[in-house]
């Protein structure tokens, strides 16, 4: 069976690794675009089933994976910041507070999708402005949404979790393992 994860994103890479299955990597490149009436809570599930559909078209015969992580505070969608001010302001935002990060994972074959949302609540210790700024000037907030990356020097800034840490990072990697038993089942697909 060939599986195809369709996303360039080194720490999903790493822990679909943790699967001991070969795979290789096709990523999406379609435009990330959200209809403006999609809750916030569903906009990580939305853009893992159109990233994996967009890859799946050209490799019907593999298992396509998609997956998108979105970290909501409020009802409000964090995504990566572009500039050290915007990732303050996120992280300003975050200090003090438990917010939601949502992992929205798809799984395709043959035309046949299954498809879900995990959830982990990530509480931030009170920052200071000092602790705030010397994260920013780091590399890491730039390319993780919420402006942070649980598994780098962010992990100095958390309190605590409920729920999945790889999650976090930005693949339920337990919760997928699962998710492909089910779905190779349903989908008559030997255990492979």
């Amino acid at each position: 069976m060939e599986y195809i994860l369709a996303s360039a994103s080194p720490r999903r890479k790493e822990l679909l690794a943790m699967l001991d299955v070969p795979f290789s990597i096709v990523p999406a490149v379609g435009e990330e675009c959200l209809p403006a009436a999609l809750p916030a809570s569903q906009a990580a599930e939305y853009l893992a089933v159109q990233k994996a559909a967009e890859v799946a078209k050209t490799h019907p015969d593999a298992i396509v994976i998609g997956a998108d992580t979105t970290v909501l505070l409020d009802e409000e969608i964090l995504g990566k910041p572009k500039s050290k001010e915007e990732c303050i302001s996120m992280l300003s935002k975050l200090s003090g507070r438990q917010h939601t990060v949502q992992t929205g994972v798809a799984l395709f074959y043959g035309g046949k999708s299954l498809s879900f949302t995990d959830e982990t609540q990530v509480q931030f210790y009170p920052l200071s402005a000092a602790e705030i700024e010397a994260y920013a000037d780091t590399d890491e907030p730039y390319d993780k949404a919420g402006g942070y990356g649980i598994q780098g020097k962010a992990a100095l800034l958390i309190a605590g979790i409920h729920g999945d840490y790889y999650n976090v990072m930005g693949l339920p990697i337990a919760r997928l393992a699962r998710q492909l038993r089910a779905a190779k089942a349903l989908w008559g697909l030997a255990d492979c």
